[in-house]
């Protein structure tokens, strides 16, 4: 059964003002203008690819980090409400035990396609910088851990510090077994993060955040990843991680098709402020923003794309290149350009429809319906 979506459409090419995409069997089958249109499905004042996260730690009281199958369900169904119609499961640093059952239990959720795959974001992570990723856990990298976490299938990408031992190692072997290599959570200088890029890094995990900060003798690792070429940035746009400014300078410096909004959503995004878990660690929200019970350090965000995609334009970013960094470039991060990420005939049709206030109002995810 085809169906007709009109509204303004924004494609790679612009925004079509009054425009209709056409979807069959999944797909979208045609994007032009509206014309003489007559049978219309669904109207929306915009209507955007679905959102692409690729840094996410749960959602709706349900949390990735445990490994627990239908808590991951849970948490992906939470997220799709608000149009991320694609996701990875960003797990934290954990024991290799927690790390290796956690990573064979998600594996069928990525087989079935509720997940596109799974983040490591740790355990190979600066003890400096480890914001709030569970320093009992932290390790040096280890390849042999590497190669078993990878051998188990599923994993997409792994967040790690540059400056540890053997980790350019572990870079160049993500990159011949096809994963993703993000750099995050570093104390790298600005020469051993470029060390990093040249070895095949390709992602900044949520830059600006759990780095060492920017000096004019000492750049460190946040200029060398905005002025490396074919690194995608993740942005974590809540106002909390970033101050507008530095968002709107992120991708002035970088430009939309180098960086990445991502929510680093925790299991509280969505629910009321209170007590909660990430990694082991006890987590108090407080009027929508997370932190560490024992030291008051961020603990991921209770963003959503939508969300996060709003704070964007309302920042001074035009809506078409936020639409790129909640989708474009995110799926061109993971490889994922020929199946998502934008609203081109042939790929699938993953949809987000918002009203004049960017706010949800339908979601299509491979051409269904997603509840709202």
């Amino acid at each position: 059964m085809s169906q007709a979506l009109r509204g303004r459409v924004v494609t790679p090419d612009g925004v079509i003002e009054d425009g209709v995409v056409r979807i069959a069997a999944g797909r979208i089958t045609d994007v032009r203008p509206a014309g003489r249109t007559r049978v219309i499905s669904a109207t929306a004042a915009w209507i955007l690819p679905g959102f692409v996260d690729i840094h996410v730690h749960g959602g709706g009281g349900h949390t990735f980090t445990t490994g627990d199958p239908a808590q991951a369900r849970a948490a992906a169904a939470f997220h799709a409400r608000y149009g991320t119609t694609t996701m990875l499961a960003s797990l934290v640093t954990a024991p290799r035990e927690l790390l290796h059952e956690a990573t064979v239990a998600l594996r069928p959720l990525v087989d079935e396609g509720v997940l596109a795959g799974l983040h490591l974001e740790g355990p190979y992570l600066s003890p400096a910088r480890c914001g709030a990723q569970n320093p009992a856990y932290l390790r040096d990298p280890d390849l042999a851990e590497l190669g078993h976490l990878l051998d188990l299938g599923g994993v997409r990408m792994v967040t790690l510090a540059p400056e540890l031992p053997r980790a350019l190692e572990a870079i160049r072997l993500l990159r011949r077994r096809g994963v993703v290599a993000a750099i995050g959570h570093t104390d790298a200088t600005y020469e051993q993060t470029l060390a990093a890029v040249e070895a095949g890094a390709s992602v900044g995990t949520h830059v600006c955040n759990a780095m060492r900060p920017v000096h004019h003798r000492d750049p460190g690792p946040i200029v060398a990843l905005l002025d490396a070429p074919g690194v995608v940035c993740e942005q974590v746009a809540d106002g909390v991680h970033l101050h507008d400014g530095m968002l709107r300078h992120t991708v002035r410096a970088a430009g939309p098709d180098r960086v990445a909004l991502v929510t680093d959503a925790m299991a509280a995004a969505g629910m009321p402020d209170g007590e909660y878990e990430l990694g082991g660690q006890a987590v108090r929200v407080a009027g929508g923003v997370a932190r560490l019970a024992n030291d008051g350090t961020i603990a991921g965000s209770t963003l959503t794309m939508d969300a996060a995609l709003r704070r964007t334009v309302h920042s001074g970013v035009g809506i078409a290149a936020a639409s790129a960094m909640a989708s474009t470039t995110p799926a061109l991060a993971l490889g994922l350009e020929e199946e998502v990420g934008a609203i081109v005939p042939g790929l699938r049709a993953d949809l987000v429809l918002l009203d004049d206030e960017l706010r949800v109002i339908d979601v299509f995810r491979r051409g269904r319906r997603h509840p709202v």
